[in-house]
């Protein structure tokens, strides 16, 4: 690990350092309903330890706020860190969460969804209504990618007729507002912290444009892909590769006993 120059960097100056990850498949394994999803158990601890050396641990999410904090209980007590939700589109900081109104756009294609499902006559598919945006999953269906590959046309068009985009994910594509993604998210968190140094931690397609933020900010950064068979852009693109949520929780652990030794 402290090969990598921009390990070797957070290490020299840790208080100039931020720690981005994304929470589902990073922080917290990916399981077949989504709101049974909860944080590896040892990452709070861990967050709360790395943060009292760096300058800033920030989640960066698809999901809201108020999910994120519930499903990894014990984030809320982890000093200094901050929930970037809704691809930045919402912030939680200190007990308070800021962010702009739902866009018209989403309850509307929310409300089109079941009828379109039943339309194309697809069993096992699931919405997610994340009140910013709305997902629909495939995971649970009887043909997870044959699904998602039918899914792509109509929900792109559905998408554009309420102003929205729609996002690829792990078994899943979720129609939200553009205007903002995870790079921009972190781009700006990372002006506002003064950062000189930079680590990302992703599993999804969506992090790949966190990892343009990393590479575009100029300063020493290290991109680390929490691996899955699922997913293979953000290996090809990463400094490093770790197993899963254990695998990033081992991963901050030694970067923590790291600056304890430092």
């Amino acid at each position: 690990m402290r090969n990598i120059p921009g390990i070797q960097s957070i290490l020299k100056d840790p208080a100039g350092a931020v720690i981005g990850l994304d929470f589902d498949g990073t922080l917290a394994p990916i399981v077949p309903d989504p709101a049974a999803a909860r944080i590896h158990p040892e990452a709070p601890a861990v967050l709360a330890e790395l943060g009292r050396h760096v300058g800033a641990v920030a989640i960066v999410t698809g999901r809201p706020v108020a999910t994120v904090l519930e499903l990894g209980q014990g984030l809320a007590d982890v000093p200094g860190l901050v929930v970037l939700g809704h691809y930045g589109f919402e912030r939680w900081e200190k007990g308070r969460v800021s962010g702009p109104p739902p866009p018209p756009g989403v309850p509307r294609a929310a409300a089109e969804l079941p009828l379109l499902l039943d339309s194309l006559g697809l069993r096992g598919v699931t919405i997610e209504d994340k009140g910013r945006a709305v997902a629909v999953h495939t995971r649970r269906s009887p043909d997870p990618e044959g699904y998602l590959a039918v899914l792509r046309e109509p929900l792109a068009k559905l998408a554009e007729k309420h102003g929205l985009v729609v996002e690829p994910g792990r078994m899943v594509l979720e129609l939200r507002p553009s205007g903002m993604d995870k790079g921009h998210a972190l781009g700006l968190f990372l002006a506002e912290r003064g950062a000189r140094s930079v680590m990302f931690v992703g599993d999804d397609l969506g992090d790949l444009a966190a990892f343009d933020a990393v590479e575009a900010s100029g300063m020493p950064g290290v991109k680390v892909c929490s691996g899955s068979a699922e997913v293979t852009a953000l290996a090809e693109r990463a400094d490093m590769v770790v197993d899963g949520p254990g695998g990033v929780v081992a991963l901050l652990r030694e970067l923590c006993d790291s600056l304890q030794l430092g």
